[in-house]
């Protein structure tokens, strides 16, 4: 068997000393462009998990990096001065020039042929090769040639950061934030060998722009930085080594293989710095690519579907936390603005792949920190409550915890009256002890409702069925209450989701909306909405909250997300207008601003009101985020209280990027840009996740969905599990009914969380320090 390798990186000599150990009759040649002892950038990060892997691969490649690495098992989050250290991490550093070599010496004991100064332009010359692979950098020669092959895509990130080194020794992997006139720069720092230490200095395009740097005058971006980060410094010079500013490249490939051709390293994929190294991900890439040949030889197809089945998952896995981190700092000036000890557990979250708990395992005090901080900065006596259960205050309504229930239809009203199903449905979930209740959209007219089922609140009886539920959930528990009130306009007159998902009904009503666009082929055009129209909903949205005042909520929510009439508005894909209430954001926001400002009017001033948009319409040409910010800030001004921050739902050919915490970005930009609280949700499963969310800043309040539809007492489990109050169970607010099955829950959850945290200590890597 014969196997080509273009590009002498740690991936492609990697994966030539896996095979060729196993397959010692495979003939492998590798050819890199540039000299043997070349190399650009200075240090590469490997974790614990790594070198363990490393560790069963191939011994003698491990003991000749671990020889030659520096470890640490702390990380320091600075900023102007302040400093926290967290423990428990596990990771080395080591000189990318020094891997090579270290791999090269490798290569050449296993019998691995390797050229240099060989730049690879014609593929022919390797006709006689069984496989080859592209393992020519993120700039691949091979790769682009065939990209439409491949599927390639390659986005351009906005921030600026160049790499460079330095003599300053540091003893943890250090993140130096630093506040300048021009805005927030920050240095990823981590020594990887003696007397040497890497230096990569990001900020986004706009302090790049102000502070006047040059893409490759290093002498000048030596200049201004050392100024900027003069006391991080401390004194040691910074050395470059092509050392010119740079824009990350996300690379990534539908297809990893073309013919026998298949992809390594950062030709397939990019993974942003601020979660790990590429080299580490081309090295775990080329463990795959080794142990596929290996299992299937010349069967050249099977070892490409192998790879891609082995790694596919976890390289889409690992890009997407990336992606999220880097847009964390892409927005590193609306991090800044909080405590510190929230902003460095900020840093620390910032992927959503570590959470407070997590931190918990590594190291018992810093969470705590961040913990005593939230809790001093809301008031509270007991510095260690829970985030999630810490009371939150809009207007004259006081949650006693930071967990709602989010708006979940249930179709079963009849003729718009909520029925014992909704007293049930709601009841226990108040008796569940949630901090707040949002209903389902409740419609302001006959012709508002989504199905036949949706509730109502236009009538005298559907206003009476709504305060018996009030009534129950404020005589039988402490939770508080709120109507989500809204039109359907052109998401109307559809069939319950369990008969048909989005089909109309027979006989459906005339649908309204911003512009005659309907939702899908199968619905009905809707009528764009004239001044008449505007008057008369306005109408029934002010009569809607008079109503639920009545009705004995204690706020109201207006429905501005999804699609629907409001947010059709909204959406430039849905609002085509050429008259006043269309073309710029202002115009568009015209008709939900009046609306919401007439119901802000006639609600009373006690009682606070919200507003739930989509910030992300996930199509080509939808809502920015520029406009989002706006329709929050205009919101705000008009009298909200709270902005509930949901995405998607606007059109049928949405591209959702799904995941734990989704949404949560959104909500951290919406809050901390606009300076108003925000409820979040989007996937969020579990209390570590919900005081995770609420510790770093990214939203006051967090709604659950589908996760209390079979879960009615998530919250009264998730107290258990926490051990709130466990010294003073009557003062959690469990109904005097149930109260005496506390006793034993608190035990058990408690117990569980033991062994959960035991299994989760037990299996984390051994540490790999000499």
């Amino acid at each position: 068997m014969k196997i080509t390798v273009i590009g002498g990186g740690p991936g492609g000599l990697y994966f030539s000393i896996l095979v060729k150990k196993a397959m010692p009759a495979t003939e492998i040649n590798v050819y890199e462009r540039n000299r043997a002892d070349d190399s650009f950038g200075f240090g590469v990060v490997f974790s614990d998990e790594t070198l363990s892997e490393f560790l069963t691969r191939d011994p003698q490649s491990y003991e000749l990096i671990r020889s030659r690495f520096a470890y640490w098992d702390e990380l320091d989050v600075a900023r102007d001065g302040e400093k926290v250290r967290i423990t428990g991490n596990g990771f080395c550093g080591c000189s990318r020039k020094t891997l090579l070599q270290l791999l090269q010496q490798r290569c050449r004991e296993e019998g691995v042929k390797l050229h240099f100064e060989a730049n690879v332009d014609d593929l022919s010359q390797f006709a006689d090769s069984d496989i080859i692979v592209a393992s020519d950098g993120i700039n691949s020669g091979i790769r682009d040639k065939f990209a439409a092959q491949f599927g390639t895509e390659v986005k351009m990130q906005s921030n600026r950061f160049v790499w460079m080194g330095s003599t300053r020794p540091l003893d943890a992997f250090t993140y130096f934030f630093r506040s300048t006139p021009h805005g927030a720069m920050v240095a990823h720092t981590y020594q990887y060998e003696e007397g040497m230490s890497t230096w990569i200095f990001e900020m986004t395009d706009e302090t790049w722009q102000k502070a006047g740097f040059s893409i490759t005058d290093e002498e000048d971006t030596i200049d201004k930085i050392s100024g900027f980060f003069k006391e991080e410094l401390d004194g040691h010079p910074l050395i470059t080594n092509r050392s010119h500013w740079r824009q990350f490249p996300a690379v990534t490939n539908k297809n990893w293989y073309h013919n026998n051709i298949v992809l390594l390293g950062d030709a397939k994929a990019t993974a942003h710095y601020s979660i790990g190294s590429g080299t580490k991900l081309a090295m775990e890439c080329a463990i795959s690519l080794a142990d596929s040949v290996i299992q299937y030889k010349t069967d050249i197809k099977a070892v490409f579907e192998n790879y891609e089945k082995l790694r596919r998952n976890r390289v889409e896995m690992i890009q997407h936390a990336a992606n999220v981190s880097l847009d964390w700092f892409e927005h590193m000036d609306r991090h800044m603005q909080h405590d510190f000890m929230q902003f460095a557990f900020s840093v620390m979250t910032r992927s959503k792949k570590v959470t407070f708990e997590n931190l918990g395992l590594r190291d018992t005090s810093f969470p705590k920190k961040v913990l005593a901080e939230f809790n001093e900065r809301e008031g509270n006596e007991d510095k260690s409550t829970p985030a999630a259960f810490t009371p939150f205050t809009l207007r004259g309504m006081t949650v006693d915890n930071r967990i709602v229930m989010s708006p979940m239809e249930q179709y079963s009203a009849k003729d718009g009256v909520v029925s014992d199903w909704h007293l049930m449905h709601y009841g226990s979930r108040a008796t569940g002890g949630l901090g707040l209740i949002l209903t389902e959209a409740t419609a302001v007219s006959p012709e508002g409702r989504i199905t036949l089922g949706c509730p109502g609140i236009y009538t005298q009886e559907q206003t009476d069925a709504w305060k018996r539920i009030t009534d129950f959930v404020h005589t039988n528990s402490t939770s508080k209450i709120g109507m989500q009130i809204g039109h359907s306009g052109r998401k109307g007159a559809v069939k319950r989701p369990w008969e048909e998902r989005n089909e109309p009904i027979e006989n459906a009503w005339e649908l309204l909306s911003a512009s005659p666009i309907p939702f899908n082929d199968k619905m009905a055009v809707p009528r764009e909405m004239n001044i008449g129209d505007i008057d008369v909903v306005t109408e029934q949205f002010v009569n809607a909250a008079k109503n639920a005042d009545a009705a004995g909520f204690d706020m109201i929510e207006l429905q501005a997300h999804h699609g629907f009439l409001l947010a059709s508005f909204l959406s430039p894909l849905t609002n085509i207008r050429t008259d006043e209430f269309g073309g710029s954001i202002e115009n568009r926001l015209k008709f939900p601003l009046r609306v919401f400002k007439a119901m802000r009017e006639a609600f009373p001033q006690d009682k606070p009101m919200s507003v739930r948009i989509s910030a992300s319409d996930w199509a080509e040409n939808g809502i920015t985020e520029e406009e989002v910010i706006a329709i929050a800030q205009a919101f705000k001004q008009a009298g909200a209280d709270i902005i509930n921050v949901s995405t998607g739902l606007t059109v049928e050919n949405q591209k959702l990027a799904v995941g734990r915490m989704w949404q949560t970005p959104f909500s951290d930009m919406v809050r901390n840009e606009v300076h108003i609280p925000t409820i979040t949700a989007g996937y969020i499963q579990d209390i570590d996740q919900i005081n995770t969310i609420l510790l770093n800043g990214r939203a006051d309040l967090v709604a659950l969905g589908k996760t209390l539809l079979l879960d009615p007492f998530f919250v009264r489990n998730a107290q258990a599990y926490e051990l709130y109050k466990a010294n003073d169970l009557h003062a959690v607010g469990i109904p005097k009914q149930y109260m005496s099955a506390a006793p034993h829950m608190y035990p058990y959850r408690s117990g569980e969380r033991r062994t959960i945290e035991n299994m989760k200590k037990a299996s984390k890597p051994l540490t790999h320090k000499k």
